[in-house]
This record gives structure tokens, sequence and C-alpha cells, in this order.
């Protein structure tokens, strides 16, 4: 059974908690920033997500405008994250390294809050993306690590995945937020649902369920709290 209990939180980092605010669709301001503390991952849900990404094919032509969207999305998201302030960035220096950089969220946070991120190479993993060039992967790494950890506050464990899912999706159009979905909630949910300590599914461009894509479906505990629309 599934911890409800054990979840890595921190302060989110200040200048990335604003940067979403002013990057994100209106729909952002509509789950107040503690909330994301009390965000668990359902099983009953994470066991459907799971088991709807592992059964999917590796790669689905229907996906192909989400992931065209989320491609978009991403990079124009690096670029306002590694601009310059003067300019409107939030001046984040990334750096593509050949082996995991960080043994917990506690070494990659002090980096953050150093407006420094060293970014594990997609190249490097073994486990190429069927849709997206390294280099697009590696700038995802990036801006889901800054926007959906660094700025709400949680780790790597099963519930800050689902947290950052979360936090990171209300950055994206619907359209694209499906991609995002498959790249996050239900590669998480397939690693943890189906795969060894330390494994990781391969890497798929399908679509999930709509359902999974609706930010309404995430588990809050202990607070009334606003959801965000579709």
């Amino acid at each position: 059974m599934l911890s409800t209990t054990s979840a890595t939180s921190f302060p989110p980092v200040g200048y990335l908690l604003d940067g979403a605010r002013r990057y994100s669709f209106s729909a952002s301001n509509a789950i107040a920033p503690e909330a994301y503390a009390q965000v668990r991952l359902d099983p009953v849900l994470g066991a459907a997500i799971a088991d709807a990404y592992i059964t999917a094919p590796v790669r689905d032509e229907r996906a192909y405008a989400a992931y065209a969207a989320f491609c978009r999305e991403t990079v124009r998201q690096y670029h306002f994250l590694v601009g310059r302030v003067e300019f409107g960035g939030l001046g984040l220096a990334v750096r593509i390294v050949d082996e995991d950089p960080y043994a917990n969220v506690e070494s990659m946070v002090d980096d953050v809050r150093q407006r420094r991120l060293k970014v594990w190479a997609s190249e490097a993993s073994g486990n190429p993306h069927p849709y997206l060039s390294d280099g697009e992967n590696d700038m995802f790494r990036a801006v889901h690590d800054a926007f959906g950890h660094a700025a709400s506050g949680r780790g790597f464990d099963r519930h800050g995945e689902e947290a950052a899912w979360l936090k990171h999706s209300l950055m994206y159009s619907p359209l694209a937020r499906r991609a995002l979905t498959t790249e996050t909630r239900g590669q998480n949910c397939a690693r943890i649902f189906h795969c060894e300590v330390g494994g990781f599914p391969e890497q798929k461009a399908v679509l999930l369920p709509w359902s999974f894509s609706d930010p309404r479906s995430v588990r809050i505990e202990g607070a009334d709290v606003r959801r965000a629309p579709c």
C-alpha cells in the first residue's frame, strides 16, 4: 500500500514561484502555494495511470499535435528560465552533465537558490525519446525541475512528483498538457507501480485518457482548495 504521509516538502524557491505566476495561464492562481505541500498520489488513480502508460504503444501519431504544442511551449519556458533578468528572464544558468548530478532534492534546491541547475543529459540515459530530440528533452528536464519541483516546494518522492505535475501543468495549454501528462504523471506512475527500484519505463509519445490530464483529479489532503479549470 502506498504511504500517504511520507512526502518531502520545502519552502518553494521564491523567484521561480514568482516566475511561474508571471508565465502561467490564469488557472495557475486557482491553487494556493501552500496547498502543494498537501498533494498526495492517490494509489487507485496512480495504478490506473500506470496501467494505461504500460499498455500504450511507443508512439501514436494522434499524439503528435499535442507533442508539437508541448515542444513549442517548453522551449518558450526554457528561454524564460535562462533569460537575463534585466530583459525579463529568470537568469538560471543550466548545465547539461553526463551523470545524475544530485543525490537528493535538497542539493538541487541549494543550487537553484543560487540560480544554477545541472541536468542529466538525455543522451546519457540510454532511453531515447520517440518524438523529442535530446536537446528538447534536456530543456524539458530543466523547466520541470525548476517550475515543477523547485517552484512547488516538493521533492522526487511519489507525492512530490504528483505535486510537480500539478504545478507545472498549469503553465501549459490544455493541448500541450496532454503530452506533459504522459511525460511526467504517466512515466512516474509506471515507474512506481511497474518497475523495479531504480528502473524507469520506456519513453513514449502517446496520449493517455483525457481525465488523467485534468488538474481536478489530484488529491489534496486537509484543505478546501479552489480547483483549476480544465
